[in-house]
């Protein structure tokens, strides 16, 4: 007897909610140095191959430098992290419902499409804007649990 099919593992984007304390000037891999502000930073992620791995990923201090993120990450910390299960890669239509509500850093996360950016600045709300704008596009937000892993379930 074979053993039983495993579950699928939850696909979908994601927004990180980051605080960098003070400025720093960041080289994110081959960009050029980039200058930012103290402050609060959304950025947009998609894991198609599964949400959790992606975000344990992501909140690991010790791994290797790939994503843009990656490099603004060892200088700020994730205080949150929003998620929207989908088999669709929905990320890019997040970032644009964002750009309409924040400051985009430009050319930062998005590199593998025509979007502007995938990292926002914003104030101190930006938990209940991004949730907002999930929402507007039809999908259900999922607040995560940094504490545990970034995602709950």
């Amino acid at each position: 007897m074979s053993p039983p099919p495993k579950a699928p593992r939850p696909a979908g984007s994601y927004v990180l909610l980051i605080r960098l304390d003070r400025a720093r000037t960041i080289t994110a891999g081959r960009r050029p140095r980039q200058r930012f502000a103290a402050g609060n930073y959304a950025y947009v992620g998609s894991a198609l191959n599964g949400l959790r791995a992606r975000l344990e990923r992501h909140l690991r201090e010790d791994k290797r430098l790939h994503w843009h993120v990656d490099y603004l990450l060892r200088e700020a910390g994730i205080v949150d992290i929003v998620t929207c299960l989908s088999q669709e890669r929905t990320e890019c239509a997040i970032a644009a419902a964002l750009a309409e509500r924040f400051d985009a850093v430009a050319g930062v996360g998005a590199s593998d499409c025509r979007c502007r950016s995938h990292l926002f600045r914003g104030g101190g709300r930006m938990k209940q804007a991004v949730t907002a704008a999930i929402r507007g596009l039809g999908l259900e937000p999922v607040a995560g649990d940094v504490a545990a892993g970034g995602v709950t379930g």
